[in-house]
């Protein structure tokens, strides 16, 4: 901790530093008054007052107190333009004259009229899906066409420019790489990725932000960038909330619902989330081995349930001063059972079956403290988050036809904990010109702990009989790692007429402790590791405006992709009876140095967006596939680092509207990289091979995968909208198979009713010709043809109402930075 209380210091020092000598020559001038609705002649608490000089640069500002009223001094001498700005009502200005014998103004009572085109606006989802181009991140807006597409944000990743998520493991990938990090407003959970954007309602989700070349002001994590998730706040004024019912089936029905209420009064805004999934869910497939005329037959079932709670306040102390703090808790239950079975030509068919229950919580307290300076955007943020996850599994394994090894139970509990400390001050210099510095502590602790035991015939609910209750398949094995991390960092940034840049750096320091203790027949083995090591990441964003209608940008960053926790755990993941998986303890990180360059066009109905990036990696992370050495037909799939690597692509996306009637956004991405792996073959038969007839060799794969993606909506009345979604992925290389092309088409109506639409029912057929599955063919570990399935031809309807009678729109909680949470409902 000593490092992060000298970066505390030396932040500190900057801060102070960087503060602005007070000006003698200020005239205590003051402006004072009352802002009214000017239809219920009731104070309007927490509206925007500005005072601006006469070219309309901004000189200083309040915001009125629960009764309506402001004062604000220390104003210049001269005439001054007073602007009073409400969310949901018009902006009205007036001209002030501060001078002789008039430095006390009070302009008296002034009503603000509503402005029902912008309340609109505010309080109703957009209707139509757009996409910006933003110097550092591409932001998608969720429109109501979009959130039809299905329940989850799970459901409508696939949506998105670049993304791709796997419907059968629930992994994430951005430009084909699953080396990324996924946030909730601007923060990473502990909760499985996979199971937190199951959880999360697709109409709870405001905008989706990838950002592909993070800033220094970002964990430098993630080697494809990061993904974030930002949740609707709702600061209104009075009662409000929102009801979302679902309900989607193929196989098995599965439901989801949540609950978001929100209750502002005066200086305090009270806010409790709730949210489910219940349901069953199916996976099955095949794999045929060539060089046997064996099969292998997958058959998987998940019943799942989890719940998140959310409850939090904010309390606004001040004009300059707010503390915000909310609890996620996060519980989960989930049983599964399956098979796994290999067909031989005229032999019995030989089964491993297994079910598992899996029970896991997650607790997360964050407590924020925002300071806003006298000079306008000056600002100065501490927040504290603290999560805990701790999970226990037992699965049993059961064997039919297989004489090795019995049958056995697997025991795993697993406990974590995070805590992320961050301080970041903002000081614009000038109207032209930003600083930003901050510094941030991350702990990070796992303990899992590992038991196998033999079955015996009570136990074992397939009532197999057991050839060897006392035998351990796998030793007992408490593995324990610890990850601390102390960063640093600072930003420019600087505009001028047509261009505009900013540049900085993060510097972290990481240590990094690694030990697992296997409990052995009569002894114990333990494999410990350490890594220290320090890097600076810069990075650069740079941009041209050449007109209003054109944009281009360029930026480069490095980052870092740490290894994964069950990349780095010598605990076995899965089995099956031909492979099983561990990860690899002595994992290095990878770097990534990244360049892109994109161009953006506005057009009269729409826009239109093209950019390239390239990548090198260094000491790359990647799969490597290992023969048994105590069974030479079966193999080892862990992980490794390799040489360095490189990757390069186009991307292409837009959003058009042709008709009023008639809005699509379309995307196209293409990108090619090389990947390197460890594989080991053997030069023998199994039956005769020996451990001497293993060869390993370093397998590289070239790759150039593309994707298309097209979203309709189609505005029937001012109630009623269609929509039409079509995807492509090209075919796609990999070190042990390739993938085939995948293509689905989906489609959906939504139907919106009740006074101010408050209700919205919608309903979604997802894959409508059921060509959504995972085939693939390969020569590693031996040659192979395969075919996966899940539930992916599916419908779905949904019902969501608004309730609540607020007419105020308080001002929003300005936000940390632009990626980052507010602390005022939402998930997460």
């Amino acid at each position: 901790m000593k490092h992060f209380f000298l970066m505390l210091i030396i932040v500190s020092s900057t801060i102070l530093s960087a503060q602005p000598n007070s000006n003698s020559d200020i005239i205590d001038g003051s402006i004072s008054g009352r802002v009214l609705d000017a239809q219920l002649n009731q104070p309007l608490p927490y509206v925007n007052v500005i005072v601006k000089d006469a070219s309309s640069k901004i000189i200083t500002g309040s915001i009125t107190d629960d009764g309506g009223n402001f004062e604000i001094k220390k104003i210049p001498e001269g005439t001054v333009i007073v602007e009073i700005s409400f969310i949901g009502y018009k902006t009205i200005t007036k001209n002030v004259n501060i001078g002789k014998n008039s430095y006390k103004i009070d302009v008296g009572d002034i009503l603000l009229e509503e402005d029902v085109a912008s309340l609109d606006e505010v309080v109703v989802v957009a209707e139509t899906t757009t996409i910006q181009q933003k110097v550092d991140r591409k932001v998608i807006n969720i429109g109501k066409d979009l959130t039809t597409a299905g329940a989850t944000a799970s459901d409508i990743m696939n949506n998105l420019p670049s993304v791709n998520v796997d419907q059968q493991t629930g992994n994430i990938s951005l430009r084909g790489n699953e080396n990324v990090r996924v946030m909730v407003d601007g923060k990473l959970s502990n909760v499985p990725i996979a199971q937190l954007l199951r959880q999360i309602p697709s109409t709870s989700i405001k905008q989706i932000e990838l950002i592909t070349n993070p800033s220094a002001k970002y964990n430098p994590e993630g080697m494809s960038g990061i993904i974030n998730i930002i949740l609707h706040k709702n600061t209104t004024i009075g009662f409000n909330g929102n009801i979302n019912l679902g309900l989607t089936k193929e196989i098995f029905a599965k439901f989801n619902s949540s609950i978001d209420m929100n209750y502002r009064n005066g200086k305090f805004n009270f806010y409790g989330n709730y949210g489910n999934n219940v349901g069953k869910y199916a996976n099955y497939g095949t794999i045929e081995r060539l060089d046997d005329n064996s099969q292998q037959l997958f058959d998987f079932g998940n019943n799942n349930k989890s719940h998140l709670y959310k409850v939090g306040v904010d309390f606004y102390m001040n004009d300059n001063n707010t503390i915000s703090f909310f609890t996620n808790q996060n519980l989960f239950n989930g049983t599964g059972d399956g098979s796994t079975g290999i067909q031989y030509v005229n032999e019995p068919l030989q089964l491993q079956t297994f079910n598992n229950d899996t029970e896991n919580k997650v607790s997360q307290y964050n407590g924020a403290y925002k300071h806003e300076f006298k000079k306008e955007g000056e600002k100065l943020d501490l927040e504290v988050d603290y999560s805990t996850f701790s999970q226990d599994e037992i699965a049993n394994f059961s064997f039919i036809n297989i004489a090795f090894p019995p049958n056995y139970r697997d025991f795993v509990d697993t406990d974590r904990d995070q805590t992320v400390v961050n301080l970041d001050y903002v000081n614009p210099l000038s109207e032209k010109a930003k600083l930003e510095v901050g510094a941030e502590a991350r702990i990070f602790e796992t303990n899992i702990d590992y038991n196998s035991t033999g079955l015996s015939v009570n136990e074992n609910q397939d009532n197999v009989p057991n050839n060897g209750d006392e035998f351990i398949p796998t030793p007992s094995t408490d593995f324990t790692y610890k990850r601390d991390i102390y960063s640093l960092y600072a930003t420019f940034g600087k505009t001028f007429e047509k261009w505009s840049y900013q540049v900085g750096a993060r510097a972290e320091s990481v240590k990094e402790e690694a030990k697992a203790i296997r409990q052995l027949e009569n002894s114990s083995e333990t494999s410990p590791f350490e890594n220290d090591y320090f890097q600076i990441y810069p990075s650069a964003f740079f941009t041209y405006n050449p007109s209003d209608k054109n944009t281009y940008q360029m930026s480069f960053s490095r980052r870092v992709d740490r290894p994964g926790l069950q990349q780095v755990n010598p605990i076995r993941e899965w089995s099956t009876p031909l492979v099983s998986s561990f990860g690899n303890t002595e994992l290095e990180p990878q770097f990534t140095n990244s360049v892109e360059v994109n161009y953006t066009r506005k057009l009269e109905k729409g826009t239109i967006t093209a950019g390239v990036f390239y990548r090198l990696v260094e000491d790359e992370i990647n799969r490597a596939v290992f023969v048994d050495r105590l069974d030479l037909n079966k193999n080892i799939l862990t992980y490794d680092n390799f040489e360095n690597t490189t990757a390069y692509g186009i991307e292409l996306s837009s959003n058009y509207r042709p008709t009023k009637w008639w809005s699509l956004n379309g995307s196209f991405d293409l990108f090619a990289r090389q990947q390197k792996g460890i594989a080991e073959t053997l030069t023998a038969s199994p039956e005769v091979a020996t451990v001497d007839d293993i060869v390993r060799s370093t397998v590289k794969v070239d790759n150039i995968v593309y994707n298309i993606r097209l979203f309709n909506n189609f505005k029937v009345t001012e109630k009623l909208s269609l929509s039409l979604f079509s995807m492509y992925r090209g075919e796609e290389k990999g070190l042990q198979f390739t993938r085939k092309p995948m293509i689905m088409v989906n489609t959906g109506l939504r139907y919106s009713f009740m006074e101010d639409r408050r209700a919205t029912f919608s309903f979604n057929y997802s894959d409508i010709f059921n060509t959504m599955k995972f085939e693939f063919e390969g020569d590693r570990p031996y040659p192979q043809v395969g075919e996966f399935n899940w539930e992916s031809n599916t419908w779905n309807v949904a019902l969501a109402y608004r309730f609540g009678g607020g007419k105020y729109q308080a001002l929003r909680r300005k936000q940390r930075d632009s990626r980052e949470k507010s602390g005022s409902g939402g998930f997460l």
